[in-house]
């Protein structure tokens, strides 16, 4: 019998109010349950934000430096359990061992990057016209907020939301993604342990139709960061917004990657693989659109295509895996959904394209690496976000072409451009519509210390991480003073 997992409020461990659980499953062998957790409701949600409001005047007077002693006390910790966490991300996930690997490491990079910001709550004096009043800004948090995760990095993401939140003052209710429960227990099993008090996280599992939308229609949140699906943060954003609440929401991407007939192909293909492919294509800022010259587009397409067989699919534990299971029968499903779709509408199927049974992958959610040639702009597969490791290969006639093709789009997440062509490299950085760029680099590409988010449909709110991690969870204060 697995273990029973419990919501996390006021610092204890306690039951769901409607005494009801959920399985959480290992998507490689479905038949492996990895725990059971709270199916909470709407009362849950009330006992959490009571907790968060009773803790929040205390946590706002620690100093700040103090607040952020903690998080020098998680990298530690981190780093003492980055194999188990590894692991239990394979598990849960399914991502290779090495991918999951990478995620802890990730997360690491992006607590020594907050660990000082605590220091750096910075206002700004400015001169007055009135030679008789100092004036200064400061910042001060918010109050009570909310946290809401997605399943493809969730130790990342939950963290790194969770992280600036607390270190500016602020209390938190934090709602994992259900798929990926259990490592969210481990996340507040090491805030715990790096020393933040009862109240200051809390966390709710939970149906996302239940608890999201308590958080985001609850009067005293002030403030809500989602990370998640398109049509479900615009959803939350309008509830947030309309009660005058603050929303930062990073959703969906259909990132495009534009391919000149100078670039180098054979670096091109491996980028492709690695933004396009590794973690099944389960990144918001992940290759889907391929926009090649065609010149060269047969040369790459046989290329990817040869690259995308080598990819060994399995148990993320196995020798050598690339990608393990996407992460649920939704996610299955979803994938199957576009890939019919594609060959309806007429897209070439050049690879892939099914689940995959053989060799005993048959109790878990194995999906080949796909690739579409013959993709036109008005096919689905080109406008919506799959989530899957799909790459759909439109041709074009010039450079002109491809940039107007590429912002032809909703989304705005993440572009690259694949040339040695100065000149365009920098006009496609000047024109391209989105908020992370790249040039001759995969389009997942980040590094903590700079601020990341999209346009269009793909973001709410400012930036998460980097320089701008602190402004969407603070306030200013303008303060005149006549001696």
């Amino acid at each position: 019998m697995s273990d029973i997992y419990y919501n996390y409020i006021n610092g204890q461990w306690v039951s769901s109010c409607t005494n009801e659980t959920y399985a959480s499953i290992n998507p490689a062998n479905t038949e492996e349950v990895l725990g059971y957790f709270q199916q909470s409701n709407e009362k849950d949600v009330e006992s959490a934000i009571a907790s968060a409001e009773n803790a929040f005047k205390n946590w706002a007077n620690t100093p700040a430096p103090t607040r952020g002693d903690v998080l020098f006390k998680l990298i530690r910790l981190l780093e003492e359990k980055r194999e188990e966490l590894a692991i239990l991300i394979t598990k849960e996930v399914g991502k290779s061992l090495r991918e999951a690997r990478g995620e802890v490491q990730k997360t690491i990079e992006a607590m020594k990057q907050f660990s000082g910001e605590a220091t750096r709550l910075t206002g700004e004096t400015v001169p007055s016209h009135n030679s008789d009043i100092f004036a200064y800004t400061v910042r001060e948090p918010l109050g009570v907020v909310g946290v809401i995760a997605p399943y493809n990095f969730p130790l990342g993401i939950g963290i790194w939301k969770i992280a600036p939140a607390i270190i500016a003052g602020n209390t938190v209710v934090f709602k994992p993604a259900s798929n990926t429960s259990l490592i969210s227990v481990k996340i507040i099993e090491l805030f715990e342990e790096a020393g933040v008090p009862a109240g200051v996280i809390n966390m709710v599992t939970g149906p996302g139709g239940v608890i999201g939308n308590a958080i985001g229609n609850h009067p005293k949140i002030k403030a809500v960061s989602f990370t998640g699906s398109t049509d479900v943060g615009l959803a939350l954003g309008r509830a947030v917004s309309t009660r005058g609440a603050k929303m930062q929401a990073e959703m969906g991407g259909k990132n495009p990657s534009i391919i000149l007939e100078d670039a180098n192909i054979d670096e091109t293909v491996e980028n492709l693989v690695i933004s396009g492919f590794l973690d099944n294509g389960q990144r918001c800022t992940g290759t889907s659109r391929v926009i090649v010259l065609k010149s060269i587009a047969k040369e790459l397409t046989k290329k990817l295509v040869s690259r995308a067989k080598k990819l060994v699919i399995g148990d993320g534990f196995g020798e050598n895996v690339d990608n393990g299971p996407v992460v649920d029968e939704g996610q299955l499903n979803t994938y199957l959904h576009y890939v019919h779709s594609a060959i309806e509408e007429g897209a070439i199927l050049e690879y892939g394209g099914k689940r995959l049974t053989e060799n005993g992958l048959d109790k878990g959610y194995f999906v080949a690496p796909t690739i579409f040639s013959n993709v036109t702009k008005d096919m689905t597969i080109f406008r919506e976000e799959i989530f899957g490791p799909v790459i759909g290969i439109t041709t074009v006639d010039s450079y002109e072409e491809a940039l107007e093709l590429a912002n032809e789009s909703e989304f705005g997440l993440s572009s690259t451009i694949y040339t040695n062509d100065l000149k365009k490299a920098f006009h496609f950085v000047r024109n391209i519509e989105s908020g992370v760029t790249h040039v001759n680099i995969p389009s997942n590409y980040f590094e903590n210390q700079y601020p990341f988010g999209g346009k269009k449909a793909s973001s709410i709110g400012p930036r998460e991480q980097g320089s701008t991690a602190l402004d969407f969870w603070t306030d200013y204060k303008t303060v005149y003073i006549k001696p």
